[in-house]
């Protein structure tokens, strides 16, 4: 196959996860970075052979340049994908976009019409459709194993520690800054169950709130900060637990203590936790967005779904239950309890992937299969490899925006 060259716009966990797997296979190579931590920068840069004058502050100063590669991958916070998006596609650059698109529907149409102005792919990074669970469900689906599909409950289990890192004391804490969280985080799983039904819903309903990290479920004996704090020992949201507790292990390293501090020392981590965001108290943060959220999708043949987010888990693979008119699926990422109404005969099917369900184990195999695909496409011109498209892609968020609209005003929102 071809090697596709890229350039990467934003050096961190995501765009540093999609370029090792670039160069890991050899299907794919970094010409150029554009990121503005000087540090993270350089590192980029000598991990992938960057020469020195293709590695970029700005995106800005990346685009000036002109098309410097056959495609881009554009791993910027969410709040930052609209003007590199667009721009790049308007030099014709194939696009790999971190999820999501963008974080209101009118620069996500942007977005979309710069893919279909400019004939160029562009891919969401919607990783779920490509692990091979995914692959596995769709084909059972597809063959009509179960009959037609009638409902769906599908449970995405934040886990409790991965709320309070992302989600309370981190980036994504508030929809101001970032977005809300079903947008933030859930993105994935409302596209995921649009991709298994194979059509939009036609109606969206849904419900959450933040109930627990907040001030009014503060203890009375808390500090402002875990360091100083006497409950630190018991309390399940302790940061020196988590955080102290990544070192020595290099996936956990990666992820999440690469937010937290880029060195790897006992020294260092206290440091960040007497100073910085993650040694916060959880219940004393500034963070306004749900930790539990459902949502209730009806179809145009009146099949239905509910999806559950909620932070109060171990964090796990997704659980998902299918029922059909002739037979019923039970999965929990990795394998598959297949039920035949007909016959009553059972069977197990195995994925064998053993992939976990974080950032730092490529999302069940995802991460690896995204990437693999696109580059795929883009060298070989084939956009039928990828499994979605920005329109696809732009169609699920509207879904995504439409239940937050029901949330926001106790309704049910027709799309």
């Amino acid at each position: 196959m071809t090697e596709v060259t890229l350039a990467v716009v934003g050096g961190g966990l995501r765009g540093l996860t999609y370029a090792r797997r670039a160069h890991a296979t050899g299907a794919g190579r970094v010409v150029a970075v554009a990121e503005p931590d000087p540090g993270r920068r350089a590192a980029f840069a000598a991990e992938f052979g960057i020469r020195p004058e293709l590695a970029y502050d700005d995106w800005k100063e990346l685009a000036a340049a002109g098309r410097l590669a056959d495609a881009a991958v554009i791993a910027t916070h969410d709040r930052l994908h609209t003007d590199p998006a667009v721009t790049l596609a308007d030099l014709g650059y194939h696009i790999l976009l971190e999820k999501p698109m963008a974080t209101d529907e009118e620069e996500s149409v942007m977005i979309a019409d710069a893919a279909e102005r400019n004939g160029i792919m562009l891919a969401v990074c919607h990783v779920l459709r490509y692990t091979p669970y995914t692959r596995v469900v769709k084909e059972l689906l597809d063959s009509g194993r179960i009959g037609r599909l009638v409902s769906v409950q599908h449970l995405e289990p934040v886990g409790w520690w991965h709320q309070a890192h992302s989600f309370v004391r981190g980036h994504w804490r508030r929809q101001d800054t970032s977005a809300p969280m079903l947008l933030a985080k859930a993105c994935h799983d409302i596209d995921w169950l649009v991709h298994l039904f194979g059509r939009p819903p036609v109606r969206v309903s849904s419900f959450g709130s933040l109930s627990h990290f907040r001030a009014s479920d503060r203890p009375a004996e808390a500090a402002d900060r875990c360091l100083d704090c006497p409950l630190e020992p018991s309390c399940p949201y302790s940061a020196p637990r988590l955080y102290l507790g990544c070192l020595g292990d290099p996936g956990s390293e990666f992820w999440p203590l690469s937010a937290v501090t880029p060195e790897r020392t006992e020294e260092a981590v206290l440091d960040a936790l007497r100073t910085g965001p993650y040694g916060r108290c959880v219940y004393a943060c500034d963070n306004d967005v749900v930790d539990h959220q459902e949502v209730v999708m009806e179809f145009e043949d009146g099949a239905t779904c509910s999806f559950t987010m909620s932070a109060f888990t171990p964090m796990e693979h997704r659980r998902t239950r299918l029922f059909g008119t002739h037979g019923y699926l039970d999965g929990d990422g990795l394998s598959l309890r297949v039920v035949d109404f007909r016959t009553g005969a059972e069977e197990t099917v195995r994925t064998q992937d053993l992939a976990g369900p974080s950032a730092a184990d490529g999302h069940g195999g995802g991460d690896e299969g995204l990437t693999d695909a696109f580059l795929a496409a883009v060298a070989s011109g084939d956009a039928s490899l990828l499994r979605s498209d920005a329109a696809e892609s732009l169609m699920t968020h509207r879904v995504v925006w439409a239940a937050e609209r029901a949330r926001h005003t106790a309704s049910v929102v027709t799309l």
